[in-house]
């Protein structure tokens, strides 16, 4: 079969290991929640727990990872799939636990004027707080530090890459809405809201406006952001979705029309907003027929390889024609060995590397993909592969 142009590798952008994977929910974890009941300046009045695996860099990466109203730390602890990876991947996470309540009861702060200045009190100073204590008690890298949550945890990640951009590098908000959607405290249960009454409708430059003047000072890079969506979501309405596109596309000086489209898994409708160099600054994820209920199936580990904790290889059939049995061929830089992969086998561990598909992933159809992934060690070179070639045809790296 001739394949020749006709294939699409898209690659992520750091080695620090390859591959999406999407472990089971309530594993056996090597290591064991803990509370910190002491971690600094606290005015939210929150509760902290720490995840921190036992295999780990010298400089391990922070994930603060949030529940949604009514929930709790060890409850996003249990119910969410983060603490796993961070098995896999040596990243600690953070699970701050909210005591405010606002209808639901243990929702994050996203409505007080204080929560909505940078410094100005509540929920964020107390996560800033959390955060800074894991730095110091475990030596972790400030310069990979990522928010995530759900519902309330995602409109508090949404929240806390605007009033702190300097701290965090990515975040991946789950059904959450942008950034200073909710007046004020009367305005903030979802069920009599104002933000989430189904007619919230800004425009791209409000939205902005209102991550700058969050912090007026900031003159660095943004965050990256990541937006998740369930289309049949009735407590948040979908249409926040494209509220909160608008709102980060226009804070990165973007364009409104997605670079690229595409559909990583079977109802997975994703949108990639990249700069000129490129770089994916915003992508946005609307999962068809999925109610209030995210994050599930893969999600998270699909956020933590936006975050570039991971890496994932999709090859990407773009011909008209199946690919029955496959093998990539690429160039490991030097200093780099493999020590374990999955949906593919590998050989050898260095140099000129070949990955062959398994039983259960040789076919590619057409239009489909394919995702596999490895890990590998370094010895300072954590440069990318590069010389794709699929059934001896090169691909295009994109």
């Amino acid at each position: 079969m001739r394949i020749r142009g006709k294939l699409l590798l898209v690659l992520a952008a750091s080695l620090v290991a390859a591959g999406l994977v999407a472990p089971t929910v309530g594993p056996a974890y090597a290591a064991s929640l803990t509370e910190v009941t002491s971690f600094g300046d606290n005015p939210g009045r929150m509760r902290m727990h720490v995840y921190v695996p036992d295999n780990r860099p010298t400089r391990p990466a922070v994930v603060v990872a949030m529940h949604g109203c009514g929930g709790s730390g060890p409850g996003f602890y249990s119910g969410s799939e983060f603490a796993s990876l961070a098995d896999r991947y040596g990243y600690i996470v953070i699970y701050p636990s909210a005591t405010q309540q606002a209808g639901f009861g243990n929702c994050f702060d996203v409505w007080s004027d204080a929560a909505k200045r940078r410094g100005g009190g509540s929920d964020p100073v107390s996560i800033v707080s959390m955060v800074r204590y894991v730095q110091q008690q475990y030596a972790a890298d400030p310069e990979r530090v990522y928010a995530t949550g759900s519902s309330s945890g995602g409109m508090m990640t949404n929240h806390m890459l605007a009033l702190y951009p300097d701290l965090f590098k990515a975040g991946a908000a789950f059904m959450g809405v942008p950034f200073n959607c909710f007046a004020n405290a009367a305005d903030f249960p979802p069920t009599s809201s104002q933000c989430t009454g189904g007619n919230m409708n800004r425009t791209p430059q409000q939205w902005g406006d209102a991550v700058r003047q969050a912090y007026p000072g900031h003159s660095g890079p943004r965050p990256r952001v990541q937006l998740w969506h369930g289309t049949n979501d009735t407590l948040v309405p979908y249409s926040l979705l494209q509220e909160a596109i608008e709102q980060w596309t226009n804070v990165f000086g973007l364009s409104q029309t997605p670079t690229s489209t595409d559909t990583p898994q079977a109802n997975w409708n994703r949108r990639r907003y990249a700069d000129s160099g490129g770089t994916v600054q915003v992508e946005a994820y609307s999962i068809q027929g999925a109610g209030h209920s995210l994050p599930s199936g893969g999600m998270a580990a699909s956020a933590i390889a936006f975050f570039g904790l991971t890496e994932n290889i999709t090859v990407t059939n773009t011909g008209t024609s199946a690919v029955n049995g496959w093998s990539l061929v690429f160039a490991l830089p030097g200093g780099q060995t493999i020590t374990s992969g999955w949906n593919a086998t590998y050989s050898p561990s260095s140099g000129q590397v070949t990955a062959r598909n398994v039983a259960y992933n040789g076919g590619i159809p057409a239009n489909g993909s394919v995702s596999f992934g490895f890990q590998a060690t370094h010895t300072g070179n954590n440069a990318r592969p590069s010389s794709f070639t699929l059934n001896g045809a090169s691909c295009t790296v994109a």
